[in-house]
């Protein structure tokens, strides 16, 4: 549990490869996760051929982690493999729902916590990519991901070559909440942000974008309302695509 403690994002990579019973042993460890149901609904594509990562990577914005991490692990809600075997077990399926994507989702996200934490015990170094979901229809083409199969997070994996500080974290007091929600008034949002708000880089973060506060960059210029709204309908229009919204 001590690695939790200090974890990192790993973008950089060394050369030494991923051995195959080493990431066996990992996706095979993390399959003890929590389930709904025990159906496990999720499935992991593993991608080591330089071509393919090639491919995957403009859906990433061409992060340099991508083509350069031994490994990519595409992790999918996957509830195609769940009504295969209802349909050959006379059973009737109803799964191409939001609801069934959402539980899908849960599972797959999950397996993806504990094979990032198993990783990194082993000391390997990971990368979650918060992009997956911004251009789904290229992950699902590269793929080839069937209906009701659907791409929702991705992890470059790799021996680190490189150190990082660990990012801040609020304090524990801005994320839990004792028997009910208490929501937020301007006073706590002073004190829980108060520490992230004084770190010299992201101070420098503020400065260099040219912004009055750290939430004016995220606002406006990494996470802004027009380019969320605008994957809001890719993101739909790939849940459709994929059978999980009926038209």
């Amino acid at each position: 549990m001590e690695h939790l403690k200090t974890r990192k994002s790993i973008r950089k990579y060394s050369s030494r490869q991923v051995d195959d019973a080493v990431l066996k042993e990992i996706l095979e460890l993390a399959e003890r996760t929590q389930t709904m149901g025990n159906l496990q609904l999720y499935s992991v594509v593993v991608t080591r051929d330089e071509k393919m990562k090639e491919m995957l990577s403009p859906a990433h914005f061409n992060q340099p982690m991508v083509k350069q991490a031994p490994v990519v692990l595409t992790i999918c809600a996957d509830f195609n493999r769940t009504t295969k075997w209802a349909e050959c077990r006379n059973a009737h399926p109803g799964y191409d729902n939001m609801l069934s994507f959402m539980n899908a989702s849960s599972d797959a996200l999950l397996y993806t916590q504990t094979l990032c934490n198993l990783a990194e015990s082993m000391g390997l170094g990971v990368c979650y990519l918060g992009t997956t979901l911004y251009m789904p229809m290229q992950i699902i083409e590269v793929l080839n991901l069937p209906k009701l199969v659907f791409p929702v997070a991705t992890i470059t994996l790799g021996w680190p070559d490189e150190s990082p500080t660990p990012s801040d974290r609020l304090p524990l007091s801005a994320v839990v909440h004792k028997e009910m929600y208490s929501d937020y008034f301007p006073e706590d949002i002073d004190m829980l942000y108060a520490e992230k708000e004084r770190l010299p880089e992201n101070k420098k973060f503020v400065e260099i974008n040219h912004k009055e506060t750290l939430a004016q960059v995220f606002t406006d210029i990494r996470y802004t309302k027009s380019a969320n709204e605008a994957m809001s309908v890719t993101l739909l229009q790939a849940l459709k695509q994929q059978g999980f919204i009926q038209e």
